[in-house]
């Protein structure tokens, strides 16, 4: 097992064109569900130039406008430049109406142990949840700190305090670890995008990404970059950015998603799905189990593994690593999870509320998932980043 290596993570801004995409998609997700909670709607986008592309599949009888709903989501995001905004940008959408699946049709709250257990997945799929020990919500640090920088950048733009930015930017973060423990930042990369590539040149923007971004977000950080630190800003010179320079696709940024790729991932796109597909909300539920034995003290960094196959109740393959840091053995740990957590699908549906989520949220709930992570997230009140069944595991 590699004990000293640099590890690099990176994270976008909501106006990066695949998060543009997956913002889209758990949009169109979140309407049909705060409408009608047992809605099955796989929503898929891509974008190219001036024109937004939208293929959905539904069975439900809830009323969604997808142009409405694509328009919305880019002018929040803030396109108004004349090759790209939600006025003029075409919006193309095949929706497909699917018969009415009744075996969706249940209030998981009101079921019993012997009910959840007849419902099978639908999808096969493996996924994955990571926690350790680097940062206080528990997540590795290079994604941590990359969310964190390109947060501030997008805020900056909003707040119109750099009003030169646009919404297309990305960050990368170097972190050097020794025995598995970040010990120094090794690097710094920000890519941002200015409405006019002239202006200001580039030694003002570095001047700025470095104090409004950079030393913004490590003024609070107990490991901050050193002398050696590599820093770059817009390196490649000018970043043209955009959908009007870049294709976007739902599901293409998982790393960004999840944990940087520093742990494993399914390679599947966790946006655009309701909470019935088991490859969205399995990738939840084992986070919340990983974060749990990291929080219970059984760990300092634990990844466990749900393998489904349809037409199953419960995972065929539960596994768990904590990388030679565990307390007790992984198998035993293992056991301990089964025996205290739900992997079932009606099972985490009952425990998250998750088919509710957006009908309590009319700002929107999945949608917010979709940009700075699924995981790790402080800004927002997510149901698996909970350690409440802390005691359960002592």
């Amino acid at each position: 097992m590699k004990q000293n290596y640099m590890f690099t993570s990176e994270s976008v801004t909501e106006g990066h064109p695949d998060k543009l995409c997956d913002q889209i998609s758990d949009a169109i997700v979140d309407h049909f569900l705060s409408q009608d909670p047992c809605a099955r709607i796989r929503a898929e986008c891509a974008v190219s130039g001036a024109i937004v592309f939208i293929a959905a599949r539904f069975s439900s009888v809830a009323n969604v406008d997808f142009t409405r709903i694509a328009r919305k989501t880019i002018s929040a995001i803030g396109y108004e430049q004349p090759d790209f905004n939600a006025r003029s940008t075409s919006i193309l959408t095949t929706p497909q109406a699917l018969p009415e699946d009744y075996s969706c049709q249940f209030d998981e709250t009101a079921l019993t142990d012997k009910e959840i257990d007849q419902i099978a997945v639908k999808d096969q799929v493996t996924v994955f949840g990571y926690a350790c020990n680097q940062t206080p919500e528990l997540m590795p640090l290079p994604i941590s700190l990359a969310h964190k920088l390109s947060r501030r950048l997008a805020e900056l733009r909003h707040t119109r305090k750099l009003s030169y930015l646009m919404p297309d930017g990305k960050v990368q973060v170097g972190v050097e670890y020794r025995y598995r423990k970040p010990t120094r930042i090794h690097s710094v990369t920000l890519t941002a995008e200015q409405k006019d590539p002239d202006s200001p040149d580039l030694k003002r923007l570095q001047k700025d990404m470095k104090q409004h971004v950079i030393q913004s977000v490590f003024d609070s950080e107990p490991m901050k970059p050193d002398r050696k630190t590599l820093i770059t800003i817009n390196p490649d010179g000018p970043f043209l950015g955009g959908p009007s320079q870049h294709s976007g696709l739902t599901g293409r940024k998982n790393a960004v998603d999840t944990y940087g790729e520093y742990a494993h991932q399914s390679e599947k796109a966790l946006s655009g799905k309701d909470p019935m597909r088991i490859d969205r909300v399995g990738a939840y539920a084992a986070r919340y189990a990983a974060k749990h034995v990291v929080a219970a003290g059984l760990a300092d960094e634990c990844e466990v593994m749900l393998s489904y196959s349809i037409g199953l109740t419960r995972p065929v393959s539960l596994q768990v690593t904590t990388f030679g840091t565990g307390k007790r053995d992984d198998a035993e740990i293992a056991k301990l999870i089964t025996k205290t957590f739900d992997f079932r699908l009606a099972g985490i549906l009952k425990k998250f509320g998750l088919r509710r989520l957006p009908s309590r949220h009319p700002e929107g709930f999945f949608r917010k998932l979709a940009a700075y992570g699924h995981f790790g997230r402080t800004d927002l009140d997510l149901p698996w980043e909970e350690t409440d069944q802390v005691d359960l595991l002592s």
